[in-house]
């Protein structure tokens, strides 16, 4: 009992030391392992040691899909290649309504671009959409946010589902990206569907800066749409062919080929298709765009890798033994990952730090919760995924640049964008539930 009142310390101090002292979360995160460490009883050598361990894993694991990841999302915003791939899914999507086709765009730009950094890039667009077909703005913008907040913390290469992945040993990377993918999907039109509703209730307020909006979207030079999709598609087509090839028999050059559908090698490759965005650009643009890059990946690789530090504090915790003498423990299944997402999510606002910190604590449980097979962590990351989106608000930075990059006041944003990551995170769970039980009787 005082190990779960010792966890249950460390979850409130990442609360407040992240919302009230506005510590940096790897900071917070390492003072958290200290203190678990402390309270276990753990000498300060053998902690030390659990810490470092845990760290460089979670580092060796997935440091380079992250900072691949990150590299590619760079080019693709200094090339303006996200403006093409939204330009593109709205000239494809002509016929589905506004504000669904605004959330595809952000379902396909959320995947290597971080969806606060996207947000950003796309909110000119969205303005010069709203002005051009007089669609209200709030209707657009919660469509946008909410397209760009699914995959964020649903499909991988995107630091959180990635995070997860490494802290619960999934191998199978595919298998997250396409049923991550597949629950994102429903969950944007989720977002398109209550954009749609706002647009409804609202009317269109024409402003002095939408009416420039198309004078300055000419002079942007964009490149081709099938080039600036090749750095998403090329990596995520090449894990497919590595599932494909296991059950393939030998044949000579095979073990080459695997070793190109490897997530990182796949990114690798991926990246390369990025750099070619940038080639009728100054050389100096691949430099800054790798420089940036880093400086993008380097936060999030040291929150990550502490995350994995804290996980391995927490599992010297009989964390397993103890579930299983409380019977209704495994009622609860898939709702457990769910629920502390939710409470971190909401309590100190950050998504990502919610996943790494809601996965480091599930492990030790996955075979108490019958989720210790492949498909069944795929599923842990989906319910803590979505609790991870429930809910955005004032103490969630991607509040703030929706509601100021849209001209929101701060009680409109919470009356659209935060209900509308209510909504996706009580249908997410919703079609998680559906999916996984559906699984447990197959």
């Amino acid at each position: 009992m005082f190990s779960l009142l010792s966890i249950f310390i460390v979850i409130v101090w990442i609360i407040l030391g992240t919302s009230f002292t506005k510590l940096h979360p790897f900071i917070v995160l390492l003072i958290a392992a200290i203190i678990l460490s402390i309270l276990l009883g753990i000498g300060p050598l053998d902690a030390t040691g659990l810490i470092f361990k845990g760290f460089f894993k979670i580092i060796k694991n997935i440091g380079l899909l992250i900072l691949f990841g990150t590299i590619i999302g760079t080019a693709l915003e200094q090339s303006n290649g996200t403006l093409s791939l939204a330009k593109g899914i709205i000239k494809s999507l002509q016929k589905l309504p506004l504000p669904y086709a605004v959330s595809c765009i952000g379902y396909l730009v959320s995947i290597p671009v971080f969806c606060d950094a996207a947000f950003v890039i796309l909110s000119q667009l969205n303005k010069t959409l709203s002005y051009q077909t007089k669609t209200p703005m709030v209707g657009l913008t919660v469509a946008l946010s909410t397209g760009l907040f699914a995959p964020h913390v649903l499909v991988p290469p995107t630091p959180g589902p990635l995070a997860a992945a490494a802290n619960l040993n999934l191998e199978n990377l595919i298998l997250l990206i396409g049923v991550g993918g597949s629950i994102a999907l429903i969950l944007i039109f989720v977002g398109g569907w209550y954009g749609n509703y706002l647009i409804k209730k609202n009317k269109y307020i024409e402003s002095n800066e939408s009416s420039k909006n198309p004078h300055t979207e000419k002079i942007i030079e964009l490149p081709n749409f099938s080039k600036a999709i090749l750095p998403i598609l090329i990596p995520i087509s090449l894990m497919c062919l590595g599932t494909l090839l296991k059950i393939l028999p030998s044949f000579i050059g095979l073990e080459y080929l695997i070793f190109l559908t490897k997530p990182s090698a796949a990114l690798g490759i991926g990246l390369l298709f990025a750099f070619r965005l940038l080639i009728n650009q100054p050389k100096k643009n691949i430099n800054t765009v790798i420089k940036k890059g880093f400086k993008q990946a380097i936060p999030i690789l040291v929150i990550t890798g502490m995350g994995g530090a804290l996980g391995r504090v927490i599992q010297t915790i009989p964390l397993e033994d103890y579930a299983l003498e409380v019977s209704t423990f495994s009622g609860f299944g898939i709702l457990i990952p769910f629920m502390i997402a939710a409470l971190l999510k909401t309590a100190q606002g950050s998504s990502t730090v919610a996943i790494i910190t809601t996965s480091s604590i599930i492990f030790p449980l996955l075979s108490v919760l019958g989720l210790d097979s492949e498909m069944g962590k795929v599923w842990a990351i989906m319910a803590l995924g979505v609790g991870s989106m429930t809910v955005s608000h004032a103490n969630d930075s991607y509040f703030w640049i929706v509601s100021q990059m849209s001209g929101m006041d701060v009680k409109t944003a919470y009356r659209t964008h935060t209900v509308g990551t209510l909504l996706q995170g009580t249908v997410g769970i919703i079609v998680v539930l559906i999916g996984h039980t559906i699984w447990t009787a197959m």
